[in-house]
């Protein structure tokens, strides 16, 4: 199996499955499709694979289909070494030299930033489907992978009744970095600084070279940073967080999705919610709450305790910062006054962001760890009406066992996280209350483990409680 070279960070999982697909071309068809939103590594994993399997890989670009085929010619004739360049009238004929080359080496074929291809050649999927099929039936040699940003495309390459259904050996999502991954890539060693630094920058590795490097050295410079990079006119993170919303090919009216954005980030995160705060009704922003979805940059989550019931919340952080602190004041930042403006939004940063970020690295803790007694089957947030009271208990972080038929849903533990509050009896009564009324749901709460996630500290009689656990910042970066 082809090594991981040493400048690839992490990926252990990405390079096993591209290494075992490239090793599966050698002597038989294999089909693959590598996605993930922009700047996660795709590209640096993918030229990577070809350079180390003596592959061919081809980077399409924003072009028309008569550039992009004397593009891709140019490059499959420098990789095959051709006495004569290659000419192309049609994809028809492009793809069957290709595969004609992939078969007579054996080594893997990468396409990357398809949707571009497929946007201006909308034939072109049906076109690689035919010979996928083709090079079946004959028994060929073929490992070809298509790689593109576009989550929305990417993901109906091989959905539905698209061509290339049921043809794919391999389906491969590039993520972000998870929190603890984040912070040994950033090299940060302090838990509560490498939290701060999540919510701005989330787990994408491009973000770090976008900065050349510059990390926060301690706590006390986080400030510092924010204002000499991401609000810093003069870097590429500046106006990053539009250009990931604008890239994508199915968003029309920018404006109107980044309204939708900023309705969830300021915490209006209910489709009626989100229609009250754009001043449109809730039938009417269907569409582009689908369209957000399907870009990975919204993702819906249901309440764990109401069925039916679900709420919204942004998937890269730093979107939210950008609609939270950036937009309000986008005039300001421009014109450099961006200490003015990052002095007056601390209170939003702290309420709309680390709040609720927190609360997001409390719920991947808990979902992927036994940490409560047993391996999790769902983890997720909710709300409890307790009628006795009339009110209602929100619960950061339920966490339950694999479902069993037949059976109560055993509840492994029920979380309350709060970034900037210490913690204490409080917080646990209304912990108890929850447990309670999911007892009289039906629900088994019998082992059930009440967690105070903090990121400010715990009252000492809390530790005391047999019940109770207490998971700050350093437990969750552990």
């Amino acid at each position: 199996m082809l090594p991981k070279p040493d400048r690839i960070f992490a990926r252990d999982f990405e390079w096993r499955h591209l290494a075992a697909f490239v090793e599966r071309g050698a002597d038989s068809v294999q089909f693959g499709v590598v996605s993930g939103r922009r700047r996660q590594g795709k590209t640096f994993l993918l030229e990577a694979l070809t350079r180390e399997a003596n592959g061919f890989y081809f980077g399409a670009t924003q072009a028309t289909e008569a550039e992009s085929l004397n593009l891709f010619a140019a490059a499959l004739s420098g990789y095959s070494g051709t006495a004569a360049p290659m000419r192309f009238a049609d994809w028809d004929e492009a793809v069957r030299q290709l595969f004609a080359v992939a078969d007579a080496t054996g080594r893997p074929i990468v396409i990357d930033e398809f949707p571009y291809l497929s946007k201006a050649s909308p034939a072109l999927p049906s076109i690689v489907q035919r010979e996928v099929d083709r090079a079946i039936s004959e028994g060929g040699r073929l490992a070809l992978l298509l790689c593109g940003s576009a989550m929305s495309v990417m993901g109906g390459l091989l959905s539905g009744s698209a061509p290339l259904r049921g043809r794919a050996t391999l389906e491969l999502v590039v993520k972000p970095f998870d929190y603890p991954l984040a912070a040994r890539y950033w090299k940060v060693s302090d838990p509560t600084l490498a939290a701060r630094l999540h919510a701005v920058v989330g787990g994408t590795p491009a973000y770090l070279r976008f900065l050349n490097g510059d990390v926060p050295g301690a706590l006390d410079d986080f400030d510092d940073w924010v204002l000499r990079t991401v609000l810093d006119p003069g870097t590429p993170l500046f106006r990053e967080a539009r250009y990931l919303l604008e890239e994508e090919t199915d968003v029309r009216d920018a404006a109107l999705y980044h309204s939708v954005l900023a309705a969830v980030a300021a915490g209006n995160n209910t489709r009626g919610g989100i229609a009250s705060y754009i001043g449109r009704k809730a039938a009417d922003i269907g569409h582009h709450l689908n369209v957000l979805e399907d870009s990975r940059l919204l993702r819906r989550e249901p309440d764990v305790f109401r069925p039916g019931r679900s709420v919204y919340r942004v998937a890269e952080p730093l979107i939210t910062f950008y609609q939270v602190i950036m937009r309000p004041q986008w005039g300001l930042l421009e014109s450099g006054r961006a200490e003015a403006v990052w002095a007056d939004a601390a209170s939003r940063f702290r309420s709309q962001i680390m709040g609720p970020h927190f609360e997001e690295l409390c719920r991947q803790f808990a979902s992927v760890e036994p940490v409560f007694g047993g391996l999790p089957g769902e983890v997720g947030a909710g709300a409890l009406t307790d009628h006795a009271r009339r009110t209602q208990i929100q619960v950061d972080v339920a966490v339950f066992a694999p479902a069993v038929p037949g059976q109560p849903r055993k509840v492994l533990s029920l979380g309350e996280a709060k970034w900037g509050d210490v913690m204490g009896g409080r917080h646990i009564e209304r912990l108890r209350r929850a447990r309670d009324l999911l007892a009289e749901k039906g629900y088994d709460t019998r082992e059930t483990v009440l967690a105070c996630y903090s990121g400010a500290g715990f009252e000492p009689a809390l530790r005391s409680e047999g019940d109770v656990r207490t998971i700050g910042l350093a437990e969750l970066y552990a």
